[in-house]
């Protein structure tokens, strides 16, 4: 950590604190809207914090994923919502640097309040499709679904399915948004201010060009020269990524926590003599277990990032990990990814029924964290089972589950020749 990175840090996180109160205020207002309010992601913006993963090369902070991890935790403490919409925009900068030099310019030289990219269904549930044509591709189909952050973003960068005979393949195409339709359909429990909405084409048909629409293989294994030269755009992505994604569940846990101190100070149990809960030795007992599952989710985190981090300046030193190294990590941070998700939502859930009935009211901060706490855990990518299975496969010495997706455990085999159209 240089000092200058380190002085703005803790800058940012000051913002974000003094911002915190009025997230937390405009909270249920952004529910019963399904998303933030521009001056939201206006004030997110001025904290900084949609640009800790920017390129410094375009006026970017370009933070080290483990300094990333202590902004997005920040933010979630206040608002789940917020620090989805944060984490998303951070998280997703290595896919238009996985799509080379015009692609970065394009995304981050112009001026921009909030995110600068959005990703959408890069699943292989995907209903778009892409076909290639002289010099670029047409993508149809659609909606495209879960597209965070696309409601804000200048792009968003749609998977396609695409089969010219020897198997699909996913394509990433980067879309402006003036090219885009949002739909009203982000009717959830849990998450509502994220906007995660599904997205169609304004036309039935989108031709994008060649720079922009890549076979994603391509992407993940960084083929293209993107012109940056930190070795934050060296680390591995579903490091970066995910790493990340704990810091959401982990903010969530520890603002409950914080909120459930303040409001049982002096709050009588029902059916005991206790006249002040933080007084009473059950309350004791069931602080402990919620700060050892927060705590274990922490480190856990801390470690990921650290390591993507460490990856990453390999990579920049011409020295990157072996596959298998790599392999192997990436199914590790998934998996503990999931657990510590797992582990903040039964904190909060523990928080939750030892709060009194009044905790259920949709004001209060507990309940909306319990929600936001669970849909982080049924999120497409920490399938806990299944990535239990994979991390175990690799384990016992055999291979994960051959699958497709923007979660893909081979993704470290060398993509294949572009083609030239």
């Amino acid at each position: 950590m240089t000092t200058n990175k380190a002085e703005r840090l803790a800058t940012i996180l000051d913002q974000i604190r003094a911002l915190g109160p009025t997230l937390r205020e405009r909270a249920s207002e952004a529910e019963r809207n399904n998303r933030h309010s521009d001056e939201t992601i206006a004030a997110l913006d001025a904290t900084g914090a949609f640009n800790i993963g920017s390129p410094a090369e375009y006026g970017g902070d370009e933070l080290s994923v483990r300094q990333q991890l202590d902004v997005i935790i920040e933010v979630a403490k206040w608002d789940g919502s917020a620090g989805w919409t944060t984490w998303v925009g951070a998280a997703t900068n290595w896919i238009p640097a996985g799509m080379g030099a015009k692609v970065v310019e394009e995304v981050f030289g112009g001026k921009w309040v909030g995110p600068r990219v959005a990703g959408s269904s890069h699943f292989p549930a995907t209903r778009g499709k892409a076909k290639r044509v002289d010099g670029g591709w047409i993508i149809s189909g659609g909606p495209w679904t879960f597209g965070s952050d696309s409601l804000w973003a200048p792009y968003t960068n749609l998977g396609c399915i695409c089969d010219e005979g020897n198997g699909r393949f996913l394509v990433g195409a980067q879309v402006p948004r003036d090219q885009l339709k949002f739909l009203d359909d982000w009717k959830v429990a849990g998450m509502c201010a994220t906007g995660s909405v599904s997205i169609t084409l304004t036309d039935e048909e989108l031709f994008v060009p060649n720079y922009r629409a890549i076979d994603f293989r391509e992407v993940t294994s960084a083929v293209h020269d993107n012109g940056l030269k930190g070795s934050l755009w060296k680390a591995p992505t579903l490091g970066w990524s995910f790493s990340l994604m704990a810091g959401m569940s982990i903010g969530l846990a520890q603002g409950a926590l914080a909120r459930f101190l303040d409001r049982s100070a002096g709050r009588p149990i029902r059916g005991t003599t206790y006249k002040n809960q933080l007084e009473a030795p059950l309350t004791h007992l069931l602080l402990s277990e919620v700060h050892t599952k927060i705590q274990s989710a922490l480190l856990m985190a801390r470690a990921n990032a650290e390591e993507t981090d460490r990856l990453g300046a390999l990579a920049a030193a011409g020295t990157p990990a072996d596959a298998e190294t790599m392999q192997l990590f990436s199914s590790r941070v998934l998996v503990e990814t999931a657990y510590a998700a797992k582990w903040c939502a039964e904190a909060i859930e523990i928080l939750q029924r030892n709060s009194g009935s009044t905790a259920i009211m949709l004001f209060e901060p507990i309940q909306r964290a319990w929600r936001d706490a669970r849909i982080v855990t049924l999120h497409g990518a920490l399938n806990l089972e299944a990535l239990s299975e994979n991390y175990g496969r690799l384990m016992a010495g055999l291979q994960p589950h051959n699958f497709e997706g923007i979660t893909t455990l081979d993704r470290f085999t060398p993509a294949p020749a572009a083609k030239v159209a």
